[in-house]
């Protein structure tokens, strides 16, 4: 499923315009960004929860020439999926 799709379903199931779910949708994904950005934590009980880890820098390889390089050390976004997800995937 990708966003319009994902637009369309909402849109069906709440009963409201494309336009409407498009930008609750927006809203939902700027707000997560925007608290995962700030350091903060996103929890949908039975769904999952956001987080950001910092990565530290380390050494890698160049997989074409074998040539050891640095990479530098950045923050990731992780996502652990909630036991009512998770039960539905199963």
């Amino acid at each position: 499923m990708n966003k319009s799709e994902l637009i369309d379903a909402i849109a069906a199931d709440a009963g409201i315009t494309k336009a409407a779910a498009k930008l609750a949708l927006e809203s939902f994904l700027g707000n997560v960004g925007g608290t995962l950005k700030n350091g903060g934590r996103v929890s949908l009980v039975g769904f999952g929860s956001w987080s950001v880890s910092a990565r530290a820098a380390r050494d890698g390889r160049n997989p074409q020439t074998g040539k050891t390089i640095q990479i530098a050390a950045k923050n990731v976004v992780k996502f652990k999926a909630g036991a009512e997800l998770e039960g539905a995937v199963n």
